[in-house]
C-alpha cells in the first residue's frame, strides 16, 4: 500500500478551497471555467459523511465521536487503496491524535501542503462562513479545543486554537511540506500556484498556469456560486466566497478583537510574517 496522500491543510476559511479549485483546473487542463462543484475530481475531503457509513456497512451515527475515530483508519486505508502515487485530501484537522487515534498518519502520508492566513482577516470570513459575530469567532480561533460538530455530511473536525493548528503542521514531519501563505496566493500567483505543482511533482507549463489562476480567480468563483450554488457553502453561510481579499482587519474588525488575536497568537504571527 502507497503512502499516497497529499494533505491539502488549513484551518478553515484560510484558501483550500481556492487552492482545491485552481488545481482541479490545472490538472484537468480545463478549456474553460471547470465547475465549482466539480472540484472533487482531483481529491475528496476527510470528513464526508458517506465514506464513514460506507467503511461501516451501515448509516451511523456520526455523533459517536469515539466511532468515527475508530473507523478513520479504515476511511484512509480506502483513499490509498487505488495504488495511485498521489491522493489530494483536503483537511481541516489539526495533526493531532484524539483518543491516541493519529488524525495524520505516516503511514499514508506522501506529503502535505498547509496553506495559511492572516488569523486577522481568517476570523472575519470564519465569522460569516459560520454565521456568528466576530467577537464569537475570536472567542472559538482562540480555544484550544475548537472543533467543528458533525453535520449530516461531515464527521467531527478537530481544529484547536489557530496556532496550535500551525503549529501541529509545521512541526516535524517525516515527509515533505510545502507552506503557502493566503497573501501570496494573491499578491504572487504564478510564483506560489507555480510552488504548489512543483511539489506534486506536475511540470509548470507557464500559459496554461495562468489560465488555471484565472479560471479560479474569485470573481470567476463568485459568478458560479452566484449562478449555480455551491455543494460545499454551509447553510447558515448566506455565500461561500467573500470578497477574497487581504487586510480587511483594518476596516472590519474591532480593535479590541484585534488586540486580543495579536496577544494570543503573536509569536506565530510573528514568524510567518504577519507582524513586524
Amino acid at each position: 500500500m502507497k503512502r499516497s496522500i497529499v494533505w491539502l491543510a488549513s484551518y478553515p476559511k484560510s484558501g483550500n478551497t481556492w487552492l482545491r479549485i485552481f488545481l482541479a483546473n490545472y490538472l484537468l487542463d480545463a478549456k474553460a471555467p471547470l465547475s465549482i462543484n466539480q472540484v472533487h475530481k482531483v481529491g475528496m475531503g476527510d470528513t464526508v459523511a458517506r465514506s464513514y457509513h460506507m467503511v461501516a456497512g451501515r448509516q451511523i451515527d456520526l455523533t459517536d465521536l469515539g466511532l468515527v475515530l475508530r473507523l478513520r483508519d479504515r476511511v484512509l486505508q480506502g483513499i490509498v487503496a487505488n495504488n495511485a502515487d498521489i491522493n489530494l485530501v483536503k483537511t481541516h484537522h489539526a495533526r493531532v491524535s484524539p483518543d491516541r487515534v493519529p488524525l495524520i498518519p505516516d503511514r499514508y502520508t506522501r506529503s502535505a501542503i498547509y496553506i495559511l492566513r492572516n488569523p486577522l482577516d481568517m476570523v472575519l470570513s470564519y465569522a460569516r462562513h459560520y454565521g456568528i459575530d466576530p467577537q464569537e469567532a475570536v472567542t472559538l480561533v482562540t480555544h484550544p479545543d475548537n472543533a467543528n460538530a458533525p453535520t449530516a455530511t461531515s464527521a467531527a473536525q478537530y481544529l484547536g486554537s489557530w496556532s496550535d493548528h500551525v503549529k501541529s503542521w509545521m512541526a516535524y514531519a517525516p515527509w515533505p511540506r510545502l507552506l503557502l501563505r493566503y497573501e501570496d496566493m494573491l499578491d504572487t500567483p504564478e510564483e506560489t500556484f507555480g510552488k504548489a505543482l512543483a511539489h506534486l511533482g506536475v511540470p509548470v507549463d507557464p500559459e496554461r498556469l495562468a489560465r488555471a489562476i484565472r479560471f479560479s480567480s474569485f470573481d470567476e468563483v463568485s459568478q458560479q456560486e452566484a449562478r449555480d450554488g455551491f455543494i460545499e457553502r454551509p447553510e447558515q453561510s448566506a455565500k461561500f466566497f467573500g470578497k477574497g481579499q487581504k487586510d480587511q482587519w483594518k476596516t472590519d474588525l474591532d480593535p479590541a478583537l484585534a488586540e486580543r488575536i495579536v496577544a494570543e497568537f503573536g509569536d506565530t504571527m510573528k514568524r510567518y510574517g504577519y507582524l513586524e
